[in-house]
Parts: structure tokens; C-alpha cells; sequence
């Protein structure tokens, strides 16, 4: 008996690069959509879940085209967030990422990413097979909660458009990385929204 939870961040936005907080998925964000939709097809889902932000339910309505018996529910608890604010242990290059971020902000992501842990890293009987399409930020966050690293870690996480993670835990176990952003479904030149391109 296992469960396991498979992280994808959204497609690529259309017009992303001007600052939009949130809108459609571009051409490229759709194809990108499509070709996850193809890999994992035929998965055992047990449920979906998805970010009401409309680039994360687009992709999901994709995706869902693909395996339509399992239908994607959105969640507040995987909306875009900022996880954490500025830690003293945090190195230096990373604090001008907080410059316009309110405390607001700050304090809503983490009481956000607490419930989003609560909520779908709680242990559950049976075999479950969980989707959940979401955000870099949120992805980046369930990760470092799995690998136990300092909370500030979730900055050097990063994942691309319907890049793929999966997580499992087993019965008396605690929940282990098994893949982080496979792009082998995606095409050199559909691997988009990492900071650096990747090399393979």
C-alpha cells in the first residue's frame, strides 16, 4: 500500500514575460500540456487537484481531456504563494526576490503551504495515486518539506512548465523524492520557465 503524488507545474502563460499575474496558456503552454497529458495517461488516479488560477486550470482541463474518468477539483491550498519571507541563513543573493513582497504576502503563503501539507501529505489507507497541478513555488515547497531541508531551501527549487515530481510514501515510511522535473515527455525546445535552459 502506497501513496504517491505526482507534482506538475502549470503550462507556460501567454505573455508571462510582462509581468501578468495570471492569464491563458500561451501555444507552446497548450503542446506542453498535451504531451503530459500523453505521459501520464495511464496513470491510476485516485484524484486530481488543481490551482484555480486560470494557466493551472487550463492545464488541468488538458490534461483531463485525456483521462476523463477522474475529474480535477481546484484548491486554494495550490494557488501561486510565496512560502517564506527573508531568514538570516538565507544567502544574501536571494533577499532582492523579497523587495516588493509584502508581509501579507508572506504570512498568507505559509499559513497557505502549512494547510497545503496538512492537507495532502497526510497519510491515507490504500493505494492512492494523487495529481495535483499547480505552481514552481508550491511544488518547490512540498519538495522541501519531503527532503527535510531548511525551510528557505524552497528558493533553489525550481521547476519547469508541466515539468513532472512524484513523491511516495509507504506504510511506516517517511515521504521520499522519486523524480524531480522530469522533462522527458517535453521537447528541447518546449522545456521552458527554469532559470537556467537545461542541458539534456
Amino acid at each position: 500500500m502506497s501513496q504517491y503524488i505526482y507534482l506538475v507545474r502549470h503550462g507556460e502563460q501567454q505573455d508571462a514575460q510582462h509581468g501578468l499575474g495570471d492569464g491563458p496558456l500561451s501555444a507552446r503552454g497548450r503542446r506542453q500540456a498535451h504531451l503530459l497529458a500523453e505521459r501520464i495517461g495511464g496513470l491510476p488516479l485516485t484524484a486530481a487537484h488543481h490551482s484555480p488560477l486560470q494557466r493551472a486550470s487550463e492545464t488541468a482541463r488538458i490534461v483531463g481531456e485525456r483521462m476523463p474518468s477522474i475529474a480535477s477539483d481546484p484548491s486554494a491550498l495550490l494557488m501561486d504563494c510565496i512560502p517564506t519571507g527573508p531568514m538570516a541563513e538565507m544567502p544574501s543573493a536571494y533577499l532582492p526576490f523579497f523587495g516588493s513582497v509584502t508581509e501579507a504576502e508572506i504570512e498568507a503563503g505559509t499559513a497557505q503551504m502549512a494547510d497545503a501539507v496538512a492537507e495532502f501529505l497526510a497519510p491515507r489507507k490504500g493505494d492512492r495515486h494523487d495529481l495535483l497541478i499547480t505552481h514552481n513555488f508550491v511544488i518547490a515547497w512540498f519538495i522541501r518539506e519531503v527532503l527535510g531541508a531548511p525551510d528557505w531551501r524552497w528558493m533553489t527549487l525550481d521547476q519547469a512548465h508541466c515539468g513532472l515530481s512524484v513523491i511516495q510514501r509507504k506504510p511506516g515510511r517517511p515521504w521520499t523524492l522519486l523524480t524531480h522535473n522530469d522533462l522527458a515527455h517535453l521537447p528541447m525546445e518546449l522545456r521552458t520557465g527554469l532559470p537556467d535552459a537545461p542541458l539534456v
